[in-house]
């Protein structure tokens, strides 16, 4: 299930985390197979195995992409959205969805797999979305919020729709008169 807080832009989702994988590219749908590869088979040296399926809650804000425990929501991973490069559903498996982030403080990738029996569709495209808008906010000149520019839009679009009904107004009057 999901929970979205329209005051805040966030919106949560109920997932099973699988691992996470220290990979060497930053994007590419091969990535995900490979870090899949490296979780589902037991290697020696390999400090991150697949164990049992921990349920966290997957958190989306319009600034990063947070892993939370489930029960007592502590914060297990944080990934800012400008980190993340690539994000999908690993294709010999429709319910597993990953997505690569770059470590914020080593030079290094990491690719985030997840389980959802419903959502995997849905989950990816959320998080390309927020990925889209967080690239936006970055992007307008001087700096001003994205939030700024969607009001100054709709008040353009209602001074328009202003004009045509003073426009449809002066008609209807002049025709009674």
């Amino acid at each position: 299930m999901s929970d979205v807080s329209d005051e805040d832009n966030e919106i949560s989702f109920s997932v099973k985390f699988l691992g996470r994988v220290e990979v060497f590219r930053p994007d590419g749908m091969q990535i995900l197979t490979e870090a899949w590869h490296s979780l589902t088979t037991p290697e020696r040296d390999s400090t991150e195995k697949l164990q049992k399926k921990s349920k966290v809650c997957l958190f989306l804000s319009g600034s990063s992409i947070d892993i939370l425990e489930h029960k007592s929501k502590f914060m297990l991973y944080t990934c800012p959205l400008p980190s993340v490069s690539f994000c999908g559903v690993l294709p010999s498996s429709p319910k597993v969805l990953g997505f690569v982030a770059r470590h914020p403080a080593a030079h290094s990738y990491h690719c985030y797999l997840l389980q959802s029996s419903k959502f995997t569709p849905l989950l990816v495209s959320v998080i390309g979305d927020a990925f889209l808008a967080s690239r936006r906010r970055q992007s307008i000149p001087g700096g001003r919020d994205l939030v700024v520019e969607a009001l100054r839009h709709k008040n353009k679009v209602l001074q328009r729709e202003n004009a045509e009904l003073k426009k449809r107004l002066a008609a209807q009057t002049g025709e009674a008169q």
